[in-house]
């Protein structure tokens, strides 16, 4: 029996109304049960581009409403769901990859029990996976609902790592950041491990199974860097960095971005994701992602996950 390409016959949903759509959606499901995978369409929160050429206001970390009351550009796209097929996603084709990889830690309570136990297994994964010969963690944020949100059963006290999920689709940082954050760490090495290949991925492990809410990313070629946006990001102390936005392509002549996930992701299933790679000759260098509502998963438990920033140095390329 041929198989059917879901992405070939589906329609966006929002180019449908009433009745159609309900029969869309339909034949969409159909569809699934003969083919496997998760596919499902999903809104996805740009960037709305004011056309004049000013870049967007700066977000301050202390203040959330400088993050949320932002305008937003709505688009509903298709999300391919990897499942069974995996291993043709990789780092260094697409800027991302779903690993196997079990770990001691499993409640991801306690902060400092986290640096380490878990940072130490995170930093053998991606030298192994990489090829990496050095690899620094600086931070570590842990994706709960407000409501859902948990204390250390050492310290009773509720991690202030514990944020909720990032519906707006954006790119964690960017070269001048990635540079900024390199000297910051390593004052007095900074120039000679900027003078090597210099990357910045971010490790993303679910918790427990993952249904609602689940993380989605973008294949990088089909991501233009005219779509990225930088934005200033002001920290405690004056500090400073430097995130991206994302503008959506469509309506612009060009392709839509590609967006995938994993449906029921699972703790031993990582993904590994690029926010910048010093190296240029083909390979992807950023990813940019956002968490999604699956309209048939809201039903489920909250989502929980980790993820851990890492930079990433290849000292001899």
């Amino acid at each position: 029996m041929a198989s059917i390409t879901i992405q070939e016959v589906c329609i966006p949903p929002h180019r449908l109304s009433g009745f159609e759509q309900d029969s869309k959606v339909a034949e969409h499901r159909s569809m699934q049960q003969l083919t496997g995978p998760r596919d499902v369409y999903a809104d996805f929160n740009y960037y709305v581009d004011p056309q004049d050429g000013t870049l967007p206001e700066p977000l301050e970390v202390t203040k959330p409403s400088s993050f949320l009351d932002k305008p937003k550009d709505v688009r509903t796209l298709l999300v391919h769901d990897v499942r069974g097929e995996k291993d043709q996603y990789t780092l260094e084709k697409n800027g991302f990859q779903f690993c196997h990889h079990t770990c001691k830690e499993m409640d991801f309570l306690d902060d400092q029990q986290i640096e380490s136990q878990y940072y130490p297994e995170v930093e053998r994964l991606l030298k192994d996976v990489t090829g990496a010969t050095r690899v620094h963690i600086w931070e570590h944020t842990i994706r709960r609902e407000a409501n859902n949100q948990k204390a250390s059963p050492y310290t009773g006290i509720k991690s202030k790592r514990q944020q909720g999920p990032v519906r707006r689709v954006h790119i964690d940082q960017t070269q001048r950041s990635t540079h900024m954050m390199v000297q910051r760490h390593f004052p007095q090495d900074s120039e000679r491990l900027l003078a090597g290949r210099v990357q910045i991925i971010n490790v993303w492990r679910p918790i427990k199974p993952i249904f609602k809410d689940p993380l989605g990313v973008t294949d990088a070629r089909s991501v233009p860097d005219g779509d990225l946006v930088p934005v200033r990001l002001i920290y405690p102390g004056n500090k400073e960095g430097e995130t991206f936005t994302v503008k959506s392509s469509e309506g612009k002549g060009q392709e839509k971005h590609r967006w995938y996930y994993l449906y029921g992701q699972q703790p031993d299933e990582p993904l590994l994701f690029k926010c910048y790679d010093s190296k240029r000759g083909g390979n992807a260098t950023r990813v940019p992602h956002s968490a999604f509502t699956n309209r048939e998963e809201e039903h489920q438990d909250s989502r929980e996950s980790i993820e851990v920033r890492c930079l990433v140095f290849h000292e001899t390329e």
